[in-house]
C-alpha cells in the first residue's frame, strides 16, 4: 500500500503537538507550493505520528480562528490553504531557519531602550519578546543590545504596537577601560555577549540535534547504500521530524557574528548536518506528499510496480 505508515526501525513515535505539527508542514513543504491541503490528507500524513482525527481537526480550526489558515469546500471535502497573513509569518520563520547571516562585527551594538507603564504590561511583554525573536539579548530589565543594526525592524514592530513614542534606539562602541587593542575589544565584547545571552543554553541544544541526528543520518545512509528498501512514508515521517526538531534552533540563536562567539560554536555543523540530511530525504518525500493530496483531492489511489516499491536513491560513494 501506498500510504503504510511509516515503521519503527528508523524513527521512534515522536510527541508532536497537532498545531505545530501544522506549522512544520505549511511552513517546510506548502509555502512554495500553489494550492491546498486537504482534511483527509491531513489526517493521513498526521498519522504517521499517531495524532488523532479530532486534534487535527481542532488544530485546523484553532489556526483558521488565528487568521493563518483558510478554508475551501468542495461537496463533502475541506481543504486548507494559507492565508496572506499566514505565509508572512512562515516566509519570516523560513528565513530565520534558512537564511543565516555572515556579516562581521563592525565594533558597534545597536541598544533598544523602552519606558511603558504597567497598566500597558501586556504591550510591554509582547515588545520585549519579539525584541528577544528578533536577535536581541537583554542588557537590562528595559535595555536589549544587538551586534546588528536593526532600526528598521524594530520600528515596524514599535509601530505595529503603537508604542513608537516610548522607544529609543541608540548606536554605540563599547567602552572599556583594559580595550586597548582590537584583540582586547572582541575579547571584551564577548563578555558582554555572554552576559545578554545564554549562549551555554543554545550550545546545548545544538550539541543534543547532533548528538540524536548524526547517527540517524548515519543509519539512513547505510541502509539505503545497502539496498534496504525503506516505505515512502519513511522518508516523509524522518524529514519531517528533522525539519520539525531543527526549526527549533534558529529561535534560541540570535546569530551572533563569528568572531563574538566562543571557540567549537556548534551551529555550523549543525546546520550542515540539517542540509545534508534534508537533500537526502526530500525527492521522496515530497512524492509521498503529492500521493496523499491527489488521493484526497481525486479520490484514485496511485499504484506502483514492483521496482517502485524499493524507493532507494543512488547515494554514490556514500557521500553526498
Amino acid at each position: 500500500m501506498l500510504h503504510k505508515p511509516a515503521r519503527g526501525r528508523i524513527r521512534k513515535k515522536r510527541t508532536i503537538r497537532p498545531q505545530s505539527a501544522m506549522l512544520t508542514l505549511y511552513g517546510d513543504y506548502m509555502l512554495d507550493r500553489p494550492g491546498e491541503v486537504g482534511i483527509g490528507s491531513l489526517i493521513t500524513l498526521f498519522g504517521n505520528f499517531g495524532l488523532s482525527q479530532p486534534a487535527i481537526r481542532s488544530a485546523v480550526s484553532r489556526m483558521c480562528r488565528a487568521g493563518l489558515l483558510r478554508v475551501h469546500s468542495r461537496g463533502r471535502k475541506s481543504f486548507y490553504s494559507l492565508t496572506p497573513g499566514g505565509r508572512s509569518l512562515l516566509t519570516k520563520g523560513a528565513q530565520r531557519i534558512f537564511v543565516r547571516r555572515e556579516t562581521k562585527w563592525e565594533g558597534k551594538w545597536s541598544i533598544v531602550t523602552y519606558s511603558i507603564p504597567e497598566r500597558q504590561r501586556k504591550t510591554r511583554d509582547l515588545l520585549r519578546r519579539e525584541l528577544l525573536w528578533l536577535g536581541y539579548g537583554a542588557l537590562g530589565s528595559s535595555t536589549l543590545i544587538s551586534p546588528y543594526d536593526l532600526t528598521a525592524e524594530v520600528m515596524d514592530l514599535a509601530t505595529r504596537l503603537g508604542v513608537t513614542e516610548q522607544i529609543r534606539i541608540f548606536e554605540a562602541k563599547q567602552a572599556a577601560s583594559c580595550a586597548h587593542d582590537v584583540v582586547d575589544a572582541v575579547a571584551d565584547a564577548r563578555k558582554t555577549v555572554s552576559d545578554c545571552w545564554d549562549l551555554g543554553s543554545i550550545h546545548g541544544k545544538y550539541a543534543a540535534f547532533l548528538a540524536q541526528y548524526r547517527p540517524r543520518l548515519r543509519e539512513w545512509r547505510q541502509r539505503l547504500t545497502s539496498g534496504d528498501p525503506a516505505e515512502p512514508s519513511e522518508y516523509f515521517a524522518e524529514r519531517f521530524a528533522l525539519i520539525h526538531e531543527y526549526r527549533k534552533l534558529p529561535f534560541y540563536d540570535p546569530d551572533l557574528p563569528s568572531e563574538l562567539l566562543p571557540e567549537g560554536w556548534l551551529r555550523p555543523e549543525a546546520a550542515e548536518l540539517f542540509q545534508e540530511f534534508h537533500d537526502l530525504l526530500t525527492e521522496r518525500a515530497n512524492e509521498y506528499l503529492d500521493s496523499v493530496l491527489e488521493e484526497y483531492r481525486t479520490g484514485t489511489r496511485r499504484t506502483r510496480s514492483a521496482k517502485d516499491r524499493r524507493l532507494v536513491p543512488a547515494v554514490p560513494g556514500g557521500k553526498r
